[in-house]
């Protein structure tokens, strides 16, 4: 009988309690689910007049139900592109500021690292919406939601990409000064591409954060994905059913995201395989 490293592995009367520890907690789950479909059902949740926009192609809802919402999905992958990519733009650009900052002046680094990490996204984004327009940087509403999500996340990549340079060995460093690279030849050359393998995982969990994170802009009347479905609701009275869709899709482009993520790390996994039995090949 194998032990786990954290506890030694169950009995059988361990075993036995488990099984109807489980038992119970399925039955009371089940109930739940089952007092909720009820309470749903007395108030006309199941009707099919609250699903028919959404699901009935012949419903006259249909057609603009989903121009709308297809509308505010485009607005929402707009915005988390753009926030994706001036994120990982400038969390790069901090990192490596960071460690290759002299002394004197790693502080103020450090510092607006540390500011920005502390603030809310939401708060970012309203003062990106609120402070800009008054010092007359009058931008459209996709430019303060970008500009408020990349300023909370391009410094959360930072401290994800300088710690994955630093987990890279550092007889990797000594070798590069050898060859007489300068530091910033070394992090671009030799410390990056090795760091972003291992830091590959945790950039795509910011990302879909990002993408998770473009719904805040409802609150300031950017027409993404979620404020979209605000609006069919306020015609169609349907917001459990309408709620549910937007989560789905959500969770659909979500795990897309991921296994996107999955065939990257695959595909980088199987080029330094290669190229390692390509060097040791005589």
């Amino acid at each position: 009988m194998s032990g786990s490293v954290l506890h030694d592995a169950p009995g059988p009367r361990g075993r036995r309690r488990i099984a109807v520890a489980s038992a119970v907690v399925s039955l009371v789950l089940i109930g739940l689910v089952a007092l909720a479909a009820r309470r749903l059902a007395a108030n006309g949740q199941f009707d099919s007049s609250k699903w028919s926009p959404l699901f009935n192609p012949g419903d006259e809802d249909f057609p603009d139900l989903w121009r709308l919402l297809g509308g505010g999905l485009l607005h929402t992958l707009t915005a988390a592109a753009l926030a994706m990519s001036f994120s990982l733009l400038f969390g790069v650009l901090i990192a490596t500021t960071r460690i290759s900052a002299a002394r004197w002046y790693r502080w103020a680094v450090v510092g607006v690292v540390e500011l920005l990490r502390g603030v809310p996204v939401v708060i970012a984004i309203f003062f990106a919406a609120q402070v800009l327009p008054a010092y007359g940087f009058r931008l459209p509403l996709l430019w303060y939601i970008v500009i408020g999500l990349t300023a909370y996340n391009s410094v959360v990549i930072s401290e994800i990409v300088r710690a994955g340079i630093l987990a890279v060995p550092k007889g990797q460093t000594e070798a590069a000064s050898a060859l007489g690279l300068t530091r910033g030849q070394t992090l671009r050359i030799v410390l990056l591409p090795q760091a972003f393998r291992s830091m590959l995982p945790a950039v795509i969990s910011q990302l879909v954060v990002i993408l998770k994170d473009t719904s805040l802009g409802a609150f300031i009347s950017y027409e993404e994905l979620l404020r979209r479905g605000l609006i069919a609701i306020q015609t169609l009275r349907n917001p459990i059913q309408t709620y549910l869709v937007i989560a789905g899709i959500f969770i659909l482009v979500n795990y897309l995201v991921t296994r996107l993520a999955t065939y990257l790390e695959a595909r980088l996994s199987g080029r330094v395989g290669s190229r390692t039995r390509e060097a040791a090949t005589p």
